[in-house]
């Protein structure tokens, strides 16, 4: 008895249409978990308000932040909302101007944060042996030392520097932390079998880190990058309160150290000095939403249960039918049947 066997062929592009759009899907369901998580949506929208105002703060702005032309310590009205400083500049104008500088320390400091975590994280676990031991031994140490105080120092060495040298001390110094996270998180992944199917393909091993680890891995290092945008807002403004960085930028910092130096809440001018610190609770308060938000996203320990709503208590007389019921069963918990029932 002979056995008739029929082989399909496949065609190589119905092999790169069940592939290809892997990829898309899982962009599809990342976007679609943070537009369903609340915190994730307010965060995103306090960051696109503060984005449009850096970024056509010309267009918005009613006045030059520069500009001395108003009388001094004017207060609240239509022209100015938020009045005017010690020296006649409109504070509305310098708040907008500002948001510019905070955004652009925040995403340099986040990025270089995030890359120097992934390269020491990643590739530590990774690979290894004396690599890991000596890599980790650089992250235990920063990890261990008071960044702030050993920030202030450097800061006060470099006095007055720009905004490049305060991007390159806040990344350098804030990475530690996201690369412990995600060497433990890639020492999870090390022998998994399609790691394992990659080597045995003869991948090479950075192939392997760009192409096979990182992708699954990005909620992890999306949230390492908006953790240290927050720390470098916060840092950065309360380095410049301090006079340690360029009191000629435009900055909320800056408007801080002006505002303390001139005595703004003891001379009537309460909104120079508290409307900075509220932009940078705010761009802070949208950094942390968006971090918590994909803490949950990548965790599904800390997902919320949609459609589950716990049962409520419908009265005593419920409690006992619940009880009788309960009580009808054996000690095994089989339903036990009334033989007078029959």
């Amino acid at each position: 008895m002979t056995t008739l066997t029929t082989t399909t062929a496949v065609s190589p592009l119905s092999t790169v249409d069940a592939v290809g759009p892997a990829p898309r899907r899982q962009g599809f369901k990342l976007w679609h978990a943070i537009r369903h998580n609340r915190k994730a949506t307010v965060g995103a929208l306090i960051l696109l308000f503060f984005v449009v105002l850096s970024t056509f703060p010309g267009l918005i702005a009613p006045y030059s932040p520069t500009a001395t032309i108003f009388k001094p310590a004017l207060g609240p009205s239509a022209a100015h909302w938020f009045g005017t400083t010690a020296y006649g500049q409109d504070v509305l104008s310098q708040l907008i101007w500002g948001t510019r500088q905070s955004l652009i320390i925040a995403f340099a400091v986040g990025g270089l944060s995030t890359a120097l975590s992934v390269l020491v994280g990643v590739t530590a676990a990774y690979i290894g042996g004396v690599t890991d031991g000596v890599l980790s031994l650089i992250t235990d140490v920063l990890l261990v030392i008071p960044i702030f105080p050993l920030i202030i120092v450097i800061a006060a060495y470099m006095r007055s520097a720009g905004t490049l040298v305060m991007i390159i001390v806040l990344g350098a110094l804030g990475w530690s932390y996201g690369a412990r996270q995600l060497r433990s998180q890639v020492l999870s992944l090390r022998n998994r079998d399609f790691l394992e199917a990659a080597r045995v393909r003869g991948e090479r091993k950075g192939y392997i880190i760009v192409a096979e680890i990182l992708p699954t891995m990005t909620s992890l290092i999306v949230a390492s990058f908006l953790g240290t945008a927050v720390y470098a807002v916060l840092t950065a403004a309360g380095l410049q309160f301090i006079g340690l960085g360029d009191p000629s930028l435009q900055s909320w910092g800056t408007m801080l150290y002006w505002a303390q130096n001139n005595e703004a809440l003891g001379a009537g001018m309460p909104l120079w000095a508290l409307m900075p610190g509220v932009c940078v609770a705010l761009l802070g308060g949208a950094f942390a939403l968006l971090n918590y938000a994909f803490d949950e996203i990548s965790n599904p320990a800390l997902r919320k249960v949609r459609g589950v709503r716990p049962e409520r208590s419908r009265g005593r007389g419920h409690d006992i039918q619940t009880q009788q019921k309960l009580s009808d069963r054996d000690e095994n918990g089989v339903a036990v049947r009334d033989p007078s029932a029959a």
